[in-house]
Order: structure tokens, then C-alpha cells, then sequence
């Protein structure tokens, strides 16, 4: 029995890199927990998401979970009607601090607007490109190359996939699932480990079924009272958990540690599964309750 929780900080935006991640870095510290931060690295283009109004669910899960007290007004306007600030260049120091402090780190995206909107429907030249973008930009900022990625969304495609085992990536964290897995795309087998995001993320549970911020943290902890054989991996944004959601947050760290887990970061645990034993699952695109549009998930 894998009694540990691994806890996948997606690092979206400016301010959620400028904001969030210290104030999660801070509480994870305080409660000696570990986790693995996944940033974005170039412009921050959150504002071009306004043209997803005119799809099915955004505006009402943009009201559910109050999204624009998340985001803020400029990062509703960056590279719209205000320039968009790259990230890699304006938070360097902060992107470092979080190595420094002991953190795993690793890529999310180099544009995860873009990236997030587009890659579905992208090629092999353009997917490639932009996973090397992102790269370059890591590791020009921390001085190594990095070791894992986890793509913007939950999207990516065949040669997204294919590219974490070119890069040589040790895992990869692209889709949601319920245990560790190798990914096949129409048969062909991507030799890079994908560790699945196994339980619900708050903004999916907050204003469905009678969940709220007060109670979201015990429905949660409500799942993960029998545990499973192979552990779990919950993902978060620096600009929920990190902003508004914080106290949630500490809410289920004590939880979970008072339930017996571990809290640790993707890196440690992979090491509680054999590779080469993984099986192997198709990776296909459904529907995620609590999510807009269609999300890679192990089949």
C-alpha cells in the first residue's frame, strides 16, 4: 500500500508566479510537506481567453468559482490591451527560490494560453517547437535541464507525448487517470511514465452538488479516508491554492496528515513503482466532471 499523496502545483500565470508560489512554498515549509512545482515560462497571454466565452461552460464556471477574484483585472487583459509580461524574464528570482528551497521543478508550458488552445489541433513541427521553447527557457534559468513536464490543461497530442521520451523527461504528468501508466497513442508506446492526476481539483468540486469553499476540503479528505493501493496525485494552481483558496489548502494538508499520508513531490513518487512494470494505457480525450471541454485521460 502507497500511503502518499503527491502534490502538482501548475503555475499558470504572472501573478500567480509572482504571488502564489511564495505563499505555497511558505505553508508547504511550515507543514513539512513536498510537492513539484510546473511553471510557465514565457508571456502570459491570459487575457486572449476571453474569446472561450463562446464555449459550453466557460462563463458558468468562471461565475462558480469567482474566477476573475482569482485572476485579477490585469492578468484579464495581458496581451490584449495590456502587453503581456513574460515570466521566465520577471521571475527569475522567484522561480529559483523555489529550487532553492528544496522543491522538485519542472516545465508546464512556455505559453500556456497558447499551448492550452492550440495543441489539440497542432502538428509535430509547431508541438515540438514550443516544448522546446520552454526547454531552453528552463534551463537557462536554473542551469540544468529539466526532468519532468506537465502540459498546460490537461491537452496535448501524439507528438507532445512523444516528445517527453526524445527530451528524456522521467515522467510526465500530461492527463488524468487513477495509477502511474506508460501512454500508447493508436498502439504506439511513448517510453516516458505519465503520472495521472488521480483526485478532483477544487475549482472542479466548488458550486457542484452542494459543495462550497467551507466544506470542499472535507469532501475531499472524504475521498481519500480508505486509501488506494497506489497512492494519489492532486493537482493545484498557484493562483487558487496560492491566493484566495490558501486556506483550504492547509486545510487538507493537515487532513491528509492526519489521515496517515505522506505528502511528497511527483519525483519521490515515481520511486514507489518499477517502470519497466507500469502497464500500459491508450491515452483518449473525455469529459471531466467539473471541467469545461474535453481533458487526456488514461483510457
Amino acid at each position: 500500500m502507497l500511503k502518499q499523496i503527491a502534490l502538482k502545483i501548475d503555475v499558470d500565470t504572472y501573478r500567480g508566479t509572482r504571488e502564489g508560489v511564495p505563499r505555497l512554498v511558505e505553508v508547504l515549509q511550515r507543514h513539512q510537506a513536498q510537492a513539484s512545482f510546473f511553471f510557465s515560462l514565457g508571456a502570459d497571454h491570459s487575457g486572449r481567453a476571453i474569446k472561450n466565452v463562446f464555449r459550453s461552460g466557460f462563463v458558468s464556471k468562471a461565475r462558480r468559482i469567482s474566477a476573475y477574484q482569482h485572476y485579477g483585472f490585469k492578468t484579464a487583459l495581458y496581451g490584449t490591451l495590456l502587453p503581456a509580461p513574460n515570466i521566465g524574464d520577471k521571475c527569475t528570482d522567484t522561480l529559483r527560490a523555489v529550487q532553492d528551497a528544496g522543491f522538485e521543478v519542472g516545465i508546464h508550458a512556455n505559453d500556456r494560453f497558447c499551448w492550452q488552445d492550440k495543441v489539440t489541433g497542432k502538428g509535430e513541427k509547431w508541438t515540438q517547437r514550443e516544448m522546446d521553447k520552454a526547454v531552453a527557457r528552463f534551463t537557462e534559468i536554473f542551469g540544468s535541464a529539466p526532468k519532468s513536464y506537465a502540459a498546460a490543461g490537461w491537452q496535448t497530442n501524439r507528438y507532445g507525448l512523444r516528445h517527453t521520451q526524445h527530451l528524456g523527461f522521467a515522467y510526465s504528468s500530461d492527463t488524468r487517470g487513477t495509477h502511474p501508466y506508460l501512454p500508447t497513442w493508436d498502439a504506439e508506446i511513448i517510453a516516458c511514465p505519465q503520472l495521472p492526476t488521480t483526485l478532483p481539483t477544487l475549482d472542479e468540486l466548488i458550486g457542484r452538488d452542494g459543495v462550497t469553499v467551507e466544506n470542499v476540503a472535507q469532501n475531499l479528505l472524504a475521498m481519500t479516508q480508505e486509501p488506494c493501493a497506489t497512492g494519489h496525485v492532486f493537482t493545484l494552481r498557484a493562483e487558487l491554492e496560492g491566493g484566495l483558496w490558501l486556506p483550504v489548502f492547509e486545510e487538507l494538508l493537515k487532513g491528509w496528515q492526519a489521515q496517515g499520508y505522506e505528502l511528497v513531490s511527483l519525483h519521490h513518487y515515481l520511486q514507489g513503482f518499477k517502470v519497466a512494470e507500469l502497464p500500459r494505457h491508450e491515452v483518449k480525450f473525455s469529459a471531466v466532471e467539473g471541467s469545461i471541454g474535453t481533458l487526456a485521460t488514461q483510457a
